[in-house]
This record gives C-alpha cells, sequence and structure tokens, in this order.
C-alpha cells in the first residue's frame, strides 16, 4: 500500500535507500505541525508540516515544502536519509562534491590564466572593430 501520494517507483526507490543506508521505520518519530508562510487558509487549518525525528542519530529533519502532508511526509524522508548518508560517506557524498565543486569555482585564478583571458578579450574585441560601420566623410568623394 502507497504511504505517499507519489509514484510507487519513488516510493520504493526511496525505501530501498533508506534499507541501505539502515534507516528503519521504527526509528522514526514522526509529528505533524501546522505550516507557516504562503499557502492561506489551507496552511492555517491543516497540519501539513512534517517534523522527523532519527532516534539512533539524532538528526531532525522540518520539511514544509508542500501544501500536503503525504508529499512532506516522502520529502522528509529524502532529506532525512541524506543527512545520514552525508554522516556516513564524508567527503564522498553527494552534497561534499557540491560544496567542494563552488569552492573550486570561486578560487583565485592564476596571473597566467588572467593574462591568458585577457588576451583573448583583446583578439575578441579587435575583431569585432572591424565590424563596426566605417564612416564615409566629403572628402572621400
Amino acid at each position: 500500500m502507497a504511504m505517499f501520494s507519489i509514484t510507487p517507483a519513488k516510493e520504493k526507490a526511496l525505501h530501498e535507500r533508506m534499507d541501505r543506508l539502515g534507516i528503519r521505520e521504527e526509528d522514526l518519530r514522526e509529528t505533524f505541525i501546522r505550516s507557516s508562510g504562503p499557502g492561506g487558509q489551507r496552511v492555517n487549518k491543516a497540519s501539513t508540516c512534517v517534523f522527523l525525528v532519527h532516534e539512533p542519530t539524532g538528526f531532525a529533519v522540518k520539511c514544509q515544502d508542500s501544501r500536503s502532508q503525504a508529499t512532506n511526509r516522502y520529502l522528509a524522508r529524502r532529506h532525512l536519509a541524506d543527512k545520514v548518508e552525508s554522516l556516513q560517506k564524508g567527503r564522498e557524498s553527494a552534497e561534499q562534491q557540491k560544496i567542494e565543486k563552488i569552492r573550486r569555482q570561486k578560487r583565485k585564478r592564476s596571473k597566467r590564466a588572467k593574462e591568458k583571458i585577457l588576451k583573448l578579450k583583446h583578439e575578441q574585441s579587435e575583431k569585432k572593430a572591424f565590424r563596426s560601420k566605417q564612416s564615409i566623410s566629403r572628402d572621400d568623394y
């Protein structure tokens, strides 16, 4: 029976991932609270926000991304699996790889690389200068 309002394939993939990481449903404490933010009367009346605690690790996840409680339950479990995976894998986790990629992109360029980029920019500007309209003066006639 489906627990969440998502496709069975996604639900199966989530359960397989949780099994692989050692997260059991019995270890989860799940509470529902009222969401905040946009959504109007819908979020003021229904408790759609999911607060999930993984007892063995002590990780807590609060999810109110969707107006649907079932979708938030699925998303909270997915966020929890991400946290547990980053704890287990450390540097190899996908989140750490993203952070490292951003760090490399922000790193200062070497002097040689800057010179090469400037040289290419100057060459490009010279090409564009030839494309501009040529002014014709009366003396040319």
